[in-house]
């Protein structure tokens, strides 16, 4: 799953991308081209599962992030950087909340909730003019020859095509299977899902008022919200110890890194949940779509256990933590052997039977 970074210029997404995936970004000719990278799911339940089985091996879950070219008149003009957002599974705009004179607001001035209607509008602009030169297509081509299927895609496209009018994202609207299907292959950056960083200054980390303004036009375009500080987060990485960390996140009554705090977000925009396989050789957090059954969780370990899956022993993190071993887990009968059907839920610890 890759979550593209975008931004006006001066908006410190660079800072955060680099914070977040560890890369250094030295050269200049990379601003205009995506920069990609990763950043490990920090989750205090893995740390425990570590904790308790002591493996010889861990490995957290990772989402991949891409630092795509700053949002500013050329590259809009050129129309690359939408062709750049197309690829992303979901979308973090950062937004400049901080006033600093030592850097230039590309606008003249500060004003986060402008830059962020102004985006936005960017976006659907963008859509909306897909939409209408698609329909300028099957106009021309249902004249010609009376196609079903054509039809039926000019009726939707007119349908998105007003909703675009009236400034909304088409992530608001409800497709059915068959329409889904007509628009996989198409474009539309306004139908990914949208996690909004503000980034702000350090006394504003704990700014109430200017996240619940964020999150009133968030909640009714179907986005997620955060308040960041990419400058607070820099002096964190330069700390040596975790213990320094620790202190100085305490200090700052900050309750989670940036990192654990937007990861979270994007899993929840991509509708990703996370389970675990457990042991003395390794310890291993996976993601998985919300509402997968066993067997595609299986898969996602490898595909021979998908294929060749018979059941899966399941159980609870909450329940393994609350008996503190697997074999008092298992004195209490919350070990539990599920089939094809059942439904992974976020936590689960799994251990997959199957023959190939």
């Amino acid at each position: 799953m890759k979550v593209g970074i975008i931004g006006l210029p001066q908006t410190g997404k660079k800072t955060l991308f680099q914070i977040l995936t560890g890369n250094e970004i030295k050269e200049a000719s990379k601003a205009s081209k995506p920069v990609p990278g990763a950043a490990d799911i920090l989750d205090s339940r893995f740390n425990q599962l570590v904790d308790m089985y002591d493996p010889k091996k861990n490995v957290r879950a990772r989402i991949d992030l891409v630092l795509l070219p700053k949002m500013e008149a050329e590259t809009i003009s050129k129309g690359e950087i939408f062709r750049d957002i197309a690829d992303m599974d979901a979308i973090c705009h950062v937004v400049r909340a901080f006033e600093d004179d030592a850097i230039y607001h590309a606008q003249g001035s500060v004003d986060a909730m402008r830059d962020f209607d102004m985006v936005n509008s960017e976006l659907i602009m963008h859509d909306q003019i897909f939409v209408e030169k698609r329909i300028e297509r099957l106009e021309a081509m249902v004249k010609k020859i009376k196609d079903e299927d054509q039809q039926k895609e000019l009726v939707l496209m007119q349908k998105l095509k007003g909703i675009l009018e009236e400034e909304k994202p088409l992530r608001l609207t409800q497709l059915t299977d068959d329409e889904e299907k007509m628009i996989r292959s198409y474009p539309f950056i306004t139908r990914k899902k949208l996690v909004i960083a503000v980034n702000v200054a350090e006394e504003d980390l704990d700014n109430k008022t200017l996240l619940s303004s964020f999150q009133q036009s968030c909640e009714t375009q179907d986005m997620e919200v955060m308040l960041v500080s990419a400058k607070v987060e820099a002096e964190i990485a330069l700390l040596d110890t975790q213990e320094e960390k620790d202190e100085f996140l305490e200090d700052l009554g900050i309750k989670e890194t940036a990192l654990e705090s937007l990861t979270k977000l994007c899993l929840k925009s991509l509708d990703l949940i996370s389970f675990f396989t457990v042991g003395k050789d390794e310890v291993r957090q996976w993601l998985v779509r919300k509402g997968a059954r066993a067997p595609r969780a299986a898969g996602v370990i490898h595909s021979d256990l998908e294929r060749g899956f018979i059941r899966a022993e399941v159980f609870k993190y909450a329940d393994l933590m609350e008996a503190g071993s697997e074999a008092d887990l298992k004195k209490v009968g919350k070990i539990y052997v599920e089939g094809k059907d059942y439904v992974v839920e976020d936590g689960d610890i799994l251990n997959i039977r199957f023959s190939v």
